[in-house]
């Protein structure tokens, strides 16, 4: 016997005291035990007076548990965890302590303190007024509630020297730098404020209605900005427009560039407008048929819109031949110009295509490994790769009849949910995530890059050759953008991280609390747009020593901008026993309590069990699936006994199996709740039934992050370790996503539902052949599967702070549920006569939660009230009263397995509400119905009083403005951004005959800093011997006429060093554009000499400033050299209008 093993929950136990309280004589023992006919006279005529509604509650003993227990708030103590307990000596609950009764409504309850709660990840998260690791921002938009949007939503932002544009669901909207700093005013459709989501926003201007914006582009050629829309349409927005108040701005010049959504848009070297849109299809809007448009009056506008459209050049008919196209038919959801060599990238998913901006021509197709295709196959025949791979490995398994008959059956199960998996999210999930192409920019070298969906930025040459791979930081990269030498990357976990140009990390910090999916320069900042459509702005030079200044400064003045609300919160958990409530019974516990309640939570355990039910859920949840028609009951009928619908707004819930969690919030503050995320974590056999574990809801409450957990821990007396271990398990696995509802419709649903006919067929198969056991260990099996994928999806982090569960970042957590801790060292008679003696003082001392607490194995640093109410399990279903603890053969002894607790910014016993502790929770309210009978478990309620502190924005972005403008050491740091170092150009008049070539010298004189230089054509005219003053107009986004090349346009100019610009004529006519010799389309460059200004523009590595050289170019036509480009000839053959 001594070599038997020992059960480590037994240790666990026996580690504790088991000697028995001592205890005053009992009077009801007897009596208590049975509960039935005469034997119980002085009960008999109440049986519910131990009903916590009816009895008054008494506080902790002072002179008892004064190092365990404390009144909030206190000033001593440690926040560490409780001390050792103090024996009580023959007195019951109350003696020489305070009656509840004398306690004014809503004060604090006693609380107890779990140990080891101010270290690692159950260390409460650090807030400041001022956040201590990232540079100070300008909130240009402060974090939306993502229920506020309502068309709204912000998808991407573009910057021109003055303004910030945004494009939305429902148009544009734009801010002024000069604006940046007033407090926030909206001038839109109806001149009215937004009164949701913008209503600390600076001031801005927003456009009449469009169709949803998914692209924008800055021409400052012609001073307009370009946007792409859902409706497939290409709009026109002046940037000098005079905006008024009252009054949404409106579109200008507009034309359908496709019958799909313009996913991409880009501004070639020549001013041509390319587009891209989904299958694949690219076309280019030339410049001249852009700009005799744009010359017409408004009531020609339909003329114009058509004559544009008919100048389409369709570059995917371009380069199809005999029904095979030579680029990929995936959307095309990037297009980059790079002006450097005067060529335009076109990229999908996982492909690329280089083009020639002059010619048009294609010139390169490969992949995201830098490999050369010759040709990309359609849709179809991508298709089957991943297909023929699995009908391998079903090939395989059945020829391997090693393979035990459990194991075939179990890896044909997960065969079965992958495949409804893969058709549920659709063709999409075809394509490897971790390969996919996310972000496109050129760096002011030239250099490309793109950012991926692992984490690898990639640098390519000029020519598509894949030059060198970096990984940073393991999340997906979602956007890039480049300023000087600086390189800024913005990742899915909010991050951005600074690169040199050699791809060196230079700094990073977290930015957003959501993935970052825009960075856009402008005004001496970094513009970074989140998924939340929150904007923000960081100094281009930060990190720098001004930012401590400013962080400093703005901290003092903490006191100017904080603003505190309270909030009640009342937190309901029930063990239902797959039983259903009565109205009263929900009145009983939930209703009639929420009188002074903004947010109502309710956790619910065993809503529905049963093998096939939990099976099924786990084969649902591996598509994204959750819910039941039961869970949805519970829901109706909670909602009508808070009156949903006049007083209470339903937000949310999330189910998982047996487990169900939802939330209410009263309509008066609901413009403050919101950002609604969910989350579950599976327990049960294998970590993957839902029978045990936890569902998660998380939401914003005045800006500040408060998490509900509703949880089902392991049963049975002797599994405290099982107990602790499913709370650490949920507690650092549990990720927040938002609700994941499937919409999907006809075929699909089809789909799924003949997918889990034939499991479930399967499954009842297996059931009757081998056992209820194995039914459950095949559906383990399945959702093992999803498991491991979700967290192959998931990214790890690269520090201890990114280490942190989405748990331990949340202001404030509640857990809740039947956490199924129970009374140890004590037997079932001694319970029930200290329970009809109310002594809850000796069964608290026996309590497993309490006592792993004080050890410090669970729920670290959480805080509980003094439980003042009898054990609410496990009780007879209909029997009221104590007298229905449950008597039958088991005699289960009775405990307190129905919990609420709770962490919150507190590091001490004590601590003033401040943005440095913006969240501080007290219990005022803690009991179980025990009237309510529909169940084994008494359903149990907390109530929370908050106070919470937040920033308000627009006072912070004032006093923002004011230390700028004030503080001189920061005003001469800015001074010193403007600094440019001296360059020389070599002259500044080249002329050119036909076919001529002159190189232009750039000379950087700066013996330590670099230069980035970048040539644009101002203006172009035609000599005339009759006009004295030329008249010279800019073609869009300051590009070249097609006759001239300027190689390269742009780069980097090292110290002491120069660079040769080549000035190159080349005429370019297509055949049909001549007559003798001599172009006649209205769109072809006339005969007569031309004079166009170069304008060299300078800055230094981080300037905001820049210098300009002005360099004049003229050419003189001689029609004896006139060279006709044979491939454009034969590439026009295959040109399609709209």
């Amino acid at each position: 016997m001594d070599d038997l093993p020992v059960d480590p929950d037994i240790n666990a136990l026996e580690a504790i005291s088991n000697s028995p309280p001592r205890r005053k004589t009992l009077y009801y023992s007897q009596q208590l035990r049975t509960m039935t006919g005469s034997q119980q006279p002085r009960h008999s005529n109440h049986p519910r007076n131990h009903s916590l509604d009816e009895i008054d509650i008494l506080a902790a003993a002072a002179a008892s548990e004064e190092d365990d227990f404390y009144r909030y708030p206190i000033t001593t103590g440690s926040a560490g965890g409780a001390t050792d307990m103090m024996d009580y000596v023959g007195m019951a609950d109350g003696a020489n302590g305070f009656d509840d009764s004398q306690l004014l409504p809503n004060q604090p309850l006693p609380e107890f303190v779990g140990s080891s709660g101010g270290a690692g990840v159950f260390k409460a998260p650090i807030r400041a007024a001022m956040h201590p690791n990232r540079p100070p921002c300008l909130e240009i938009r402060p974090h939306p509630l993502r229920e506020s949007q309502g068309g709204k939503s912000i998808k991407t932002i573009a910057s021109t020297c003055t303004q910030l544009w945004a494009g939305q669901e429902s148009g544009v909207r734009v801010w002024k730098y000069s604006d940046t700093f007033d407090p926030g005013t909206f001038t839109g459709t109806a001149g009215r404020r937004l009164p949701r989501g913008d209503e600390e926003t600076a001031t801005f201007h927003e456009s009449a209605s469009t169709s949803q914006t998914l692209s924008l582009m800055v021409d400052e050629g012609t001073k307009l900005v370009w946007s792409g829309h859902k409706d497939g349409k290409v709009r026109s927005w002046k940037m000098d427009q005079q905006f008024t108040d009252g009054n949404a701005f409106k579109e200008g010049f507009s034309w359908q560039a496709h019958k799909t959504p313009v996913l991409s848009m880009t501004i070639s070297f020549y001013g041509d407008i390319w587009t891209g849109t989904e299958g694949g299809a690219i076309r280019i809007w030339p410049w001249e048929a852009l700009e005799k448009s744009l010359g017409l009056t408004q009531e020609e506008r339909r003329m114009a819109a058509l004559l544009v459209e008919r100048s389409a050049i369709d570059l995917r008919a371009q380069v199809t031949v005999n029904g095979v196209c030579n680029i990929s038919s995936s959307d095309v959801k990037y297009l980059l110009a790079d002006n450097v060599r005067a060529k335009v990238w076109a990229a999908g998913s996982q492909t690329f295509s280089l083009w020639n901006a002059r010619t048009r021509e294609l010139l390169k197709v490969f992949n995201i490994e830098g490999q050369i295709e010759n040709r990309v196959d359609m849709p179809s025949q991508e298709q089957p790769v991943e297909d023929e791979v699995n009908v391998k490995l079903v090939s395989k398994g059945k020829k391997d009849k090693s393979q035990g008959f459990l194991q075939r059956s179990r890896n044909a199960l997960i065969g079965a949910a992958d495949a409804v998996r893969r058709v549920a999210k659709g063709a999409g999930a075809l394509v490897e995530d971790t390969k996919k192409i996310e972000a496109m920019m050129i760096a002011p070298d030239g250099a490309i890059w793109t950012g991926c969906t692992n984490g690898v930025l990639i640098l390519w040459d000029g020519n598509g050759n894949r030059v060198q791979d970096f990984t940073r930081h393991p999340a997906a990269v979602q956007s890039i953008c480049s300023h000087g030498s600086r390189i800024w990357v913005g990742y899915a976990t909010g991050n951005i991280q600074i690169l040199d140009l050699e791809g060196n990390l230079v700094t990073g910090w977290v930015a957003h609390n959501e993935p970052i999916i825009k960075l856009v320069v402008g005004h001496g900042h970094l513009f970074s747009l989140a998924t939340h459509g929150g904007i923000r702005g960081w100094n281009i030079s930060s990190p720098a020593s001004t930012d401590s200044i400013l962080r400093k400064e703005l901290s003092e003045r903490s006191a100017m901008y904080t603003r505190r609300d309270k909030v009640t919160i009342m937190v309901g958990t029930w063990n239902v026993s797959q039983g259903r409530a009565s109205p009263t019974a929900l009145k009983s516990w939930l209703g009639s309590a929420v009188s002074d309640v903004d947010i109502v939570v309710v956790g619910l355990q065993e809503v529905e069990m049963g093998a096939g039910f939990l099976a099924m859920s786990a084969a649902k949840e591996t598509v994204g699936l959750e819910g039941s028609s039961v869970g949805q009951w519970w829901q109706d009928h909670i909602g009508k006994a808070l009156d949903e619908r006049s007083i209470f707004e339903r937000v949310g819930s999330r189910q998982l199996a047996a487990l169900l969690i939802a939330i209410w919030v009263r309509k008066t503050i609901r413009p403050h709740v919101g950002d609604l995320d969910v989350a579950a974590v599976a327990c049960g056999l294998g970590r993957a039934i839902g029978n045990k574990g936890g569902v998660g809801l998380r939401l914003r409450v005045y800006d500040r992050l408060i998490c509900f957990v509703n949880c089902h821990f392991a049963a049975h007396l002797e599994a405290v370790n099982k107990r602790n271990a499913d709370f650490d398990h949920i507690f650092r696995t549990m990720t927040f996503t938002r609700s994941t509802h499937s919409n999907a419709a006809g075929m699909l649903r089809c789909l799924y539902l003949s997918c889990s006919l034939l499991l479930c067929i399967y499954l009842f198969w297996l059931l009757y052949s081998f056992g209820l056991p194995w039914l459950l260990i095949f559906a383990a099996g399945v959702s093992s599967a999803n498991q491991a994928l979700k967290n192959s999806n998931q990214t790890t982090s690269t520090s201890p702070e990114e280490a942190r569960p989405d748990l331990a970042e949340a202001d404030m957590i509640v857990f809740n549920g039947d956490f199924n801790y129970r009374l140890f060292g004590i037997t079932y008679d001694e319970t029930r006569d200290l329970v009809s003696q109310r002594s809850f003082d000796w069964l608290r001392e026996k309590d497993q939660l309490r006592a792993e607490m004080k050890a410090g194995k669970v729920f670290q640093g959480m805080r509980e009230a003094l439980i003042r109410f009898p054990p609410t399990y496990k009780f007879e279903i209909g029997k009221p009263g104590l007298g229905g603890y449950d008597s039958g053969e088991k005699k289960r002894i009775p405990a307190w397995c129905d919990r609420v607790l709770y962490r919150d910014n507190k590091a001490g016993m004590a601590k003033e509400c401040s943005l440095d502790c913006p969240v501080i929770a007290y219990i005022s309210q803690y009991d179980a119905c025990m009237d309510v009978i529909e169940s084994d478990h008494k359903p149990v309620r907390c109530k929370l009083s908050l106070d919470i502190a937040h920033v308000d924005k627009t006072i912070r972005r004032q006093e923002f403005a004011k230390i700028l403008t004030t503080n001189e050491e920061i005003r001469s740091s800015i001074d010193a951004l403007r600094f440019v170092p001296e360059t020389v150009v070599s002259t500044n008049n080249i002329e050119l005959q036909n076919q001529d070539t002159s190189t232009l010298k750039i000379t950087n004189r700066s013996a330590e800093e670099c230069v980035f230089y970048k040539i644009v054509c101002i203006g172009l005219c035609s000599i005339k011997d009759d006009v004295k003053e030329p008249e010279y107009r800019p073609r869009g986004s300051f590009g070249f006429p097609r006759w001239l090349e300027v190689t390269p346009g742009a780069g980097l100019i090292r110290p002491d060093q120069v660079v040769d610009v080549t000035v190159h004529h080349e005429e370019f006519h297509k055949l049909e554009d001549l007559v003798e010799g001599v172009p006649q389309s209205w769109w072809a460059e006339d005969t007569r000499d031309k004079e166009l200004i170069l304008v060299v523009v300078v800055r230094g590595s981080c300037s905001t400033d820049v210098k300009t050289h002005h360099v004049t170019v003229r050419h003189r036509f001689n029609g004896n050299t006139i060279r006709i480009d044979a491939k454009t000839q034969e590439g026009n053959s295959h040109q399609k209008s709209v």
